[in-house]
C-alpha cells in the first residue's frame, strides 16, 4: 500500500467521524435538557456505566464531569453485578452508555437500579432498545456509519459518545457557575492549578535566603551579597527593614561602564531608588505578567508597611511550574 492510499484512508476516517459529530447538533433537544436537570439536581454522584469501548469512553466522561464540578465516577457493569452495585445510592443518577442499547451486563443490573428509584439516563444509538426503553431520559448518539471500513470496530460511535459527554459536562459547568478557580482547586498538580493557586508567598525566598544590604553599606558589600544569594540582585533596606532601593546585575554593568571605583562606591550611589515592589498576596502568575511587562527578572516582596518579607526571581517561578 502506497503513501497516497494511506493518507486517503486516514482522511476518509476523519470525514466520516466529522459527519457523525455534526449529527449530534440535532440531538441537543428537550431530552438533553432533562438529562442536564437530573444531573444538576443530583444530591449524590453521577454514576457512569459502560462496557468495552463504551466503558473506556465512560471512564473519560466521568473524569470530565468530576473535574468540572459534577461529582461522578465510573462503575464497571460486569463488576457491578458482583458487588459494586453497592456503590450506587438512592441520591445518585446513573448514566448508562451503550451504542446498541442491549449490552447484557447493563441490562442485567437495570432492575436493581430501577428498584432504587435512581434516575436513569441512557446514552445510546438505538432509541427503541431495552436500555433506552427503561430509561427516564434517553440521549440519542446514533450514527450513520462507523469509520471502520468493515463497519465493525467502534470508531464514529465512540467519538460521538465522547463529544456528547463533553457537551453534557460543559453545559453543567456553565449551569453551576463553575470558574477557573474552581477548576484549579480540582487540579492542584496541573499547570493551570499552579498558575491559579500559587501566590508569591508560596514561591518567594525568605529569611537568610533573601539578598539584603543595609543602606549605609558599601557597594562591595552589596556585590558580595548578590553573589552569595544568587538572585541577581540585593535589596537595600534601612534600619527598620523598609525597602529603600535595589541593586541588580545591570547596576553593576553600568557602574563598570562608568569606570567608577567599585571598592569605594556606596550603595546609595549605585542603587535604583524607585524600584518595583510586589505583595506576597498576589498570584505568582500575576507576578510573572508584571515581570514580562517591565522586563524584570527578580522582585523584592514587601508587606503593607513597605518592609521586606521575601524575594524571588524568574527561576523560582520556573521551579514552581508557573512559567
Amino acid at each position: 500500500m502506497d503513501k497516497i492510499k494511506l493518507k486517503q484512508l486516514a482522511t476518509a476516517v476523519i470525514d466520516t467521524e466529522i459527519r457523525s459529530i455534526a449529527l449530534l447538533k440535532q440531538r441537543i433537544d428537550d431530552d438533553f435538557v432533562r438529562a442536564c436537570m437530573l444531573m444538576l439536581e443530583c444530591k449524590g454522584r453521577i454514576i457512569v456505566l459502560g462496557m468495552g469501548k463504551s466503558g473506556h469512553i465512560g471512564n473519560k466522561i466521568a473524569a470530565t464531569l468530576a473535574s468540572t464540578g459534577s461529582p461522578a465516577f465510573f462503575v464497571h457493569p460486569g463488576e457491578a453485578s458482583h458487588g459494586d452495585l453497592g456503590m450506587i445510592t438512592v441520591d445518585d443518577v446513573v448514566l448508562a452508555i451503550s451504542n446498541s442499547g442491549e449490552t447484557d451486563e447493563i441490562v442485567t443490573i437495570l432492575p436493581v437500579i430501577k428498584r432504587l428509584h435512581v434516575p436513569l439516563i441512557a446514552m445510546t444509538g438505538k432509541q427503541t432498545s431495552t436500555i433506552a426503553e427503561l430509561a427516564d431520559v434517553k440521549i440519542n448518539i446514533g450514527i450513520e456509519e462507523e469509520a471502520c471500513p468493515l463497519g465493525l470496530a467502534p470508531t464514529s460511535s465512540t467519538t460521538a459518545t465522547l463529544v456528547m459527554g463533553d457537551a453534557l459536562a460543559v453545559a453543567l459547568l456553565e449551569a453551576r457557575g463553575f470558574t477557573a478557580d474552581d477548576f484549579a482547586r480540582s487540579h492542584p498538580g496541573g499547570r493551570l492549578g499552579r498558575r491559579l493557586l500559587l501566590h508569591v508567598a508560596d514561591v518567594m525566598r525568605v529569611g537568610n535566603a533573601m539578598p539584603i544590604t543595609k543602606d549605609d553599606a558599601s557597594f562591595h558589600d552589596a556585590l558580595l551579597e548578590m553573589t552569595k544569594k544568587g538572585l541577581g540582585m540585593t535589596v537595600i533596606v534601612d534600619n527598620d527593614n523598609a525597602v529603600v532601593g535595589l541593586i541588580t546585575d545591570g547596576d553593576l554593568r553600568r557602574l563598570l561602564d562608568g569606570e567608577a571605583d567599585i571598592r569605594s562606591a556606596n550603595v546609595k550611589e549605585v542603587m535604583t531608588f524607585k524600584c518595583k515592589l510586589i505583595s506576597a498576596n498576589i498570584l505568582a502568575a500575576e507576578a510573572l505578567q508584571i515581570m514580562e511587562e517591565y522586563k524584570i527578572n527578580s522582585f523584592p516582596v514587601v508587606d503593607e508597611d513597605n518592609r521586606l518579607v521575601g524575594a524571588f526571581n524568574l527561576h523560582d517561578l520556573l521551579k514552581a511550574g508557573v512559567v
